[in-house]
């Protein structure tokens, strides 16, 4: 799978992409994480990708020539269908396990990251496919919210992650969060796993652990509860503001 990143800031991105898993899967060549500058296709001597708000305001606002050339010229040269082009801001679907299965099956995203007060106009209503945010919370700038959606999206491709029972137990797969987990030792600071997970008979554990999921989501997240499905991701929400750099 293919993510092409449009940022005025990449390597906010790049510093997340290349360690752990995901810089794993790059060296592999399991997924490609292009990163393209914003001022490359700026313009003027400065490269200058913003400007003033039209009818007065404050801040900045990301041209519309600068990422319309950018999406343009990333298209041409790397072309892979099927594609969806993404503006990460506030306005944006909430990003949830569901979204991220969804985005999973297409060959290649093109992320174009927000920045100072957001982009202009034209940019949502002719280039975009879609918009998605993270969290309904403000954030300097959409790199972020690019290297979560990179992580999560690219995490369920299958053989990313070493584990395919991994991604399996992951909280809201099935709509809950995770049951508890423990590692060595068996007591610390008078604190004990519980007995049943010491048991070895598994099929008891995995009942216990369905048990545990569906109490802590109760006392965690009750809102998933009542949705009775694929909850909205308290780790993968992306909400308004989430990456937009918009205040």
């Amino acid at each position: 799978m293919q993510f092409d990143v449009i940022a005025v800031f990449p390597e906010i991105v790049e510093a997340a992409a290349r360690e752990g898993v995901l810089g794993r899967a790059r060296a592999s060549g399991q997924i490609d994480v292009r990163l393209h500058s914003l001022r490359e296709y700026g313009e003027g001597p400065h490269r200058r990708v913003d400007d003033y708000v039209y009818g007065g305001g404050a801040g900045m606002v990301l041209k519309p020539e600068p990422i319309f050339a950018a999406v343009e010229d990333v298209k041409s040269r790397h072309p892979a269908e099927p594609s969806r082009t993404i503006l990460l801001g506030p306005q944006g679907t909430v990003l949830t396990h569901r979204e991220a299965l969804r985005l999973a099956r297409y060959a290649r995203l093109i992320l174009i990251c927000g920045r100072y007060e957001g982009v202009d106009e034209r940019v949502r209503e002719a280039l975009v496919d879609e918009e998605l945010s993270i969290g309904d919370y403000v954030l300097s700038g959409g790199e972020c919210a690019a290297a979560v959606v990179v992580d999560v999206v690219a995490r369920l491709i299958p053989g990313i992650v070493g584990s395919s029972e991994s991604v399996l137990s992951d909280s809201f797969v099935e709509g809950l969060l995770g049951a508890p987990q423990y590692t060595r030792p068996a007591e610390f600071r008078g604190m004990k796993v519980p007995e049943i997970l010491l048991s070895g008979n598994h099929a008891r554990i995995e009942a216990w652990r369905s048990e545990m999921a569906i109490r802590n989501t109760g006392r965690r997240r009750p809102d998933l509860m009542a949705a009775g499905g694929v909850g909205a991701g308290r780790g993968s929400t992306p909400g308004k503001a989430g990456g937009s750099g918009e205040s």
